[in-house]
């Protein structure tokens, strides 16, 4: 899950990180008077989850109240790729010497956190790291032993910061660290992290990811979601805690476990077919939480077929075939679907789907064989 600035900013705030002065607003008029609050000069910066949003004019420099009113009027009736501006952050104007990068995220490949650093802040870091890379400095962080401050140094020698404010930058970085923690994030970066002409370290953006798996710890999580970000059906799937993510197919995929569905999406690519979807019902999918996901499915209009695949351990066949019942019978799926059922109580539900006249399959090879025969052969209405 993405957070929006105001809403990273507010949290490094919290944590000892300095920030610019500012409020956010959906209002032009207050942006005014908050310009008047911080003197006059002021930047209007739109809240919106995508990047590059001062190349699409979503960031404007205001050098009056009067200016910050008439640009947050322009903001706020923006469409920065497809999301509608419904925030603007009003952030007093600083005046830059220096840009710096410092982020952490986590290496899959050695396993750990790592600290990212670079005196080449306030842009694209990835291109900066793919045109430049001697620019960007590294040091991977041992939960359990922590952040030392010596891995800290290192970065700085790299990034050309005055030796006056390594104190400062080293207290930031600890605070990055902390952050990162305790919100189980996957990405807490500070870009850019400037040097101003009067001597202040601040973190003039701030972007934060935070790992959806540990929801269970974090139920404030619910409250910084961006609906707009996240369209009807991922927000559907996250109310009945499914794993889904859109994908570009016309096959609806559903399945339970996360393993399995990576190899019924494989397979379906295999035998020439595009997944329309991940989506994983997880263990012990209960009848409501099967009619969810079939809900979620059915209102993609890319999707031709539903292929349900089920590995019945701790999930009862038989509670899903009557989902899947129970769903057809109240949606009425302009839609073929395929079903492959097996493990617990597989012959049970198998059964009860034959009684409908559903298409039905024993093996994963089966089921997706049949899929395709589906999209490629056309469906006559008479089964589901």
């Amino acid at each position: 899950m993405r957070l929006q600035e105001y809403q990273s900013k507010k949290i490094f705030q919290a944590y000892g990180i300095p920030i610019p002065r500012g409020w956010v607003t959906s209002i032009a008029g207050e942006a005014k008077q908050m310009a008047e609050e911080l003197g006059g000069k002021v930047v209007i910066k739109a809240q919106v989850l995508i990047g590059g949003r001062g190349k699409a004019g979503g960031i404007r420099l205001a050098k009056s109240p009067k200016e910050a009113e008439d640009l947050a009027t322009i903001v706020l009736g923006m469409e920065l790729k497809g999301l509608p501006v419904r925030r603007v952050l009003v952030d007093e104007a600083v005046r830059i010497d220096k840009e710096f990068y410092l982020g952490i995220t986590v290496d899959r490949i050695r396993k750990m956190p790592v600290m990212i650093a670079s005196g080449a802040g306030g842009g694209d870091i990835e291109q900066t790291a793919h045109q430049n890379p001697e620019k960007i400095f590294t040091t991977t962080i041992d939960p359990l032993i922590g952040l030392a401050d010596y891995k800290i140094r290192d970065l700085i020698t790299g990034i050309d910061l005055p030796y006056k404010h390594w104190k400062e930058f080293i207290k930031i970085a600890h605070s990055l660290w902390k952050v990162f923690l305790d919100y189980d994030a996957t990405l807490a970066e500070i870009n850019p992290l400037v040097l101003s002409k009067d001597e202040r370290l601040l973190a003039l953006d701030g972007k934060m990811i935070l790992d959806d798996n540990a929801h269970f710890r974090h139920q404030e999580f619910s409250e910084l979601r961006d609906p707009d970000y996240e369209n009807a059906s991922a927000r559907e799937a996250h109310k009945y805690g499914l794993a889904y993510v859109k994908l570009d197919g016309n096959i609806g995929c559903l399945v339970n476990g996360a393993g399995l569905a990576m190899a019924t999406m494989d397979i379906v690519q295999y035998f020439g077919g595009l997944p329309a979807n991940f989506l994983d019902i997880g263990g012990g999918a209960s009848a409501e939480k099967v009619s969810a996901a079939f809900r979620i499915l059915l209102a993609d209009p890319q999707v031709k077929v539903v292929l349900v695949n089920i590995f019945g351990g701790i999930t009862r066949c038989d509670e899903v075939a009557k989902g899947i019942l129970s769903t057809i019978a109240e949606l009425k799926p302009a839609v073929p679907i395929v079903v492959r059922l097996v493990g617990t109580n597989a012959g049970e539900g198998l059964e009860l789907l034959r009684a409908a006249n559903m298409i039905t399959a024993e093996t994963l090879v089966e089921s997706v064989q049949k899929t395709m025969d589906v999209i490629q052969g056309g469906w006559s209405g008479d089964i589901h």
